[in-house]
């Protein structure tokens, strides 16, 4: 499928994501303190809830509490630049579970979101001075999503269907949300989330992108991870040989985008300063899945697909606030 296919076509008009619900616990902390707590520094780890409780006791510092999730991310800045969009996942019954959900509708996000007894999940984010975002996770109720919950109905109306790479903790949630997107005529779209999760996937993710995968999105630690190593360009083309689209996310040093045979060179807004990372390349992607929903030229889509990576790293967290996006629609929009 080319770059020029993946729009909106009558009855294909949403982004639909799908992905782990979880609430944002956004923490700042020193180099020493996040070595203390056992962190992979840039990773994520996984964790129990009171791995997450042992830690927040150890600060004096107050977190910030926020819906969030990668895929949740990306959609809800889909939303904020005008697509239609619609996230699925599986929350608890508890204060968190309805802060989360609450937190889709007043983005414009439909929300189809199952339902579990058990505790919400939730992501612990240390944020260290140099605006790097170490993460520990309890996935909670959104680990015990079943294939079976993935209904035709969710996609029928996609035109493209972003999945975050973190559900290959679920290999058999994964390929039955990637079969359903692909049954419903809708591109998909896979952000590669960690080079952890890259690692623990190695034996079936360069399958799954090649067989069922438009848009793979990467950061250059992703990259390398899957590329054996190799220099992010080399990264790209080994991704660009298996996905239409091919994405590697530089931080600072900007982005790539491979699209039909050409790469894009991106570079960042402003002086490449950051207060914090956090969502970073989640919101840089709903700046590229907007263009393409909208059959923007791929110069474009990086265009927007940058500032709203510029944007989400002034301030703490994943939501980019008012007047940041006023300035991100005024550059989609032809202003």
């Amino acid at each position: 499928m080319k770059c020029a296919e993946m729009k909106e076509r009558p009855g294909k008009d949403r982004i639909v994501g799908v992905g782990s619900a979880l609430v944002d616990i956004l923490l700042q902390e020193s180099e020493e303190f996040l070595a203390s707590s056992g962190a992979a520094k840039g990773g994520m780890t996984l964790a129990g809830a009171e791995k997450i409780d042992e830690i927040l006791g150890r600060t004096a510092n107050k977190p910030l509490v926020v819906p969030g999730g990668s895929a949740c991310n990306t959609i809800i800045g889909a939303a904020r630049l005008g697509a239609k969009t619609r996230f699925i996942g599986k929350r608890g019954g508890d204060s968190l579970g309805e802060l989360f959900e609450q937190g889709l509708s007043a983005n414009t996000v439909e929300p189809a979101l199952r339902v579990s007894p058990s505790a919400t999940g939730r992501v612990l984010s240390i944020v260290t001075p140099d605006a790097q975002r170490s993460m520990f996770t309890f996935l909670g109720a959104s680990s015990e999503a079943r294939p079976d919950e993935i209904r035709p109905g969710d996609f029928t109306d996609a035109a493209i269907v972003h999945l975050e790479g973190y559900l290959l903790f679920n290999r058999e949630l994964m390929l039955a949300a990637l079969t359903a997107a692909k049954q419903a005529g809708a591109c998909v779209s896979l952000d590669l989330a960690s080079y952890t999760v890259v690692k623990s996937a190695m034996d079936i993710l360069e399958n799954i992108i090649a067989e069922y995968v438009d848009i793979v999105l990467a950061n250059e630690d992703e990259a390398a991870a899957f590329a054996g190593g190799a220099d992010e360009k080399a990264a790209l083309s080994k991704l660009a040989e298996l996905s239409p689209v091919a994405v590697v996310k530089r931080g600072k040093r900007g982005s790539l985008i491979a699209c039909e045979g050409t790469t894009h060179e991106f570079g960042i807004m402003g002086d490449g300063s950051a207060k914090d990372t956090t969502g970073a390349g989640d919101l840089w992607a709903s700046g590229l899945l907007y263009g393409l929903l909208k059959g923007l030229p791929i110069e474009k889509c990086g265009e927007i697909a940058s500032a709203c990576g510029y944007e989400v790293c002034q301030v703490i967290g994943a939501s980019i606030p008012d007047d940041g996006w006023e300035r991100i629609r005024t550059i989609a929009h032809g202003g």
